[in-house]
């Protein structure tokens, strides 16, 4: 799968959501979970998208995805070396071009989506942060999303 299923897009996720102080669980409200489920689905369906997005991207630019993978988790790792030619190192720099473009909309969108939820981006970073940690919240948002 492109490098893994959903991992440039939760990457950008994650980074979204930094570091927030995290509240006791009685502090989320089932309208919050309500809030934080709808948009977390908008949110999937969007990164689904753009991993469509991202392999024409690919695609279009004459290489094959798994060339790409390839590529990228070597430019992701130091200590390992890509065996690039020119012709390749072009493909990835534009590919990585238009992938920085794609994150910068998708961060936009997600800010969008979150606000017309009726939370703040601010909260929304507080309750997926906690959602890291408490099984109790955990299960009350896979209940939401299941519903």
């Amino acid at each position: 799968m492109i490098l893994s299923k959903m991992k440039i897009f939760s990457l950008l996720f994650f980074m979204m959501i930094g570091t927030s102080t995290l509240m006791a669980q009685s502090d989320v409200t089932d309208k919050e979970i309500e809030q934080f489920s709808v948009t977390f689905q908008k949110m999937r369906m969007i990164n689904q998208e753009a991993q469509k997005d991202l392999s024409e991207i690919i695609t279009r630019e004459g290489m094959e995805i798994a060339r790409f993978n390839t590529i990228h988790q070597a430019q992701m790792n130091p200590q390992a070396e890509a065996d690039l030619t020119k012709e390749e190192e072009k493909q990835y720099d534009a590919i990585i071009k238009a992938l920085n473009e794609m994150q910068l909309e998708f961060r936009k969108e997600m800010e969008s989506m979150i606000t017309e939820s009726g939370l703040s981006v601010k909260r929304y970073e507080e309750i997926a942060n906690q959602l890291q940690q408490d099984a109790q919240l955990q299960e009350r948002v896979k209940q939401e999303l299941t519903n």
